[in-house]
Parts: structure tokens; C-alpha cells; sequence
């Protein structure tokens, strides 16, 4: 089961560039409280940014669970946010990244 025994976490170059350190901490937040031992996590996670009334909403997905889960936070949420980021695990080398960068990881 993926994100179960972190050895390393990083954020990508697009993602350290794009997304200030308050919202790349809430993403990990967000897996460790109310992810990890609730469902069963595959190595790939998706989370879209959306904009609600000027806050941002975190939207939890992933390919095999049929449900999809928001979390507010009350960052304010910027237009120039990527609309979706993923969360890959390998092998406990936990990283954030853009999904156009996904091919080099």
C-alpha cells in the first residue's frame, strides 16, 4: 500500500515554482490526516486546485476509488495556480509534481 512508510518528500521544480509552501505543506497535510489508513492509496494521487470564492479548494482523486473528496483550506487561491498537481509514491520517495512533468520522475 502506497504512502504508508515515507523515506523522502520533495516537491518538483514546476511545483516549487508555481505553488507557495503554505499550499505544498497542505497537500501533505491533507494525505497524512484524512488519507493515509482511511482508503487504500495507490502510487499515483491527483488533487485539482480549485477557486472557492477566493479560497482554495483541494479536490482528492485517484484511478480506483469512485469517489472524489474536496478539502477547504482558507489559502487564497491565485488564477495562476496549476489546476492540478499529482502525488506520486516510489518506493517511499514521496514527490508533488505538475502532471506535465510526470515523465521525468
Amino acid at each position: 500500500m502506497a504512502f504508508t512508510d515515507s523515506h523522502r518528500r520533495s516537491a518538483s521544480f514546476g511545483i516549487a515554482t508555481n505553488l507557495p509552501d503554505d499550499v505544498i505543506d497542505s497537500i501533505w497535510f491533507i494525505i497524512d490526516h484524512f488519507l493515509k489508513h482511511v482508503f487504500e492509496l495507490e502510487e499515483e494521487l491527483e488533487f485539482q486546485l480549485l477557486n472557492n470564492k477566493g479560497s482554495i479548494t483541494f479536490r482528492f482523486s485517484s484511478k480506483h476509488l469512485p469517489t472524489m473528496i474536496d478539502f477547504d483550506f482558507s489559502h487564497p487561491y491565485e488564477p495562476l495556480y496549476p489546476p492540478r498537481v499529482l502525488v506520486l509514491d516510489m518506493d517511499g520517495k514521496e514527490t508533488i509534481l505538475l502532471p506535465e512533468e510526470n515523465d521525468l520522475y
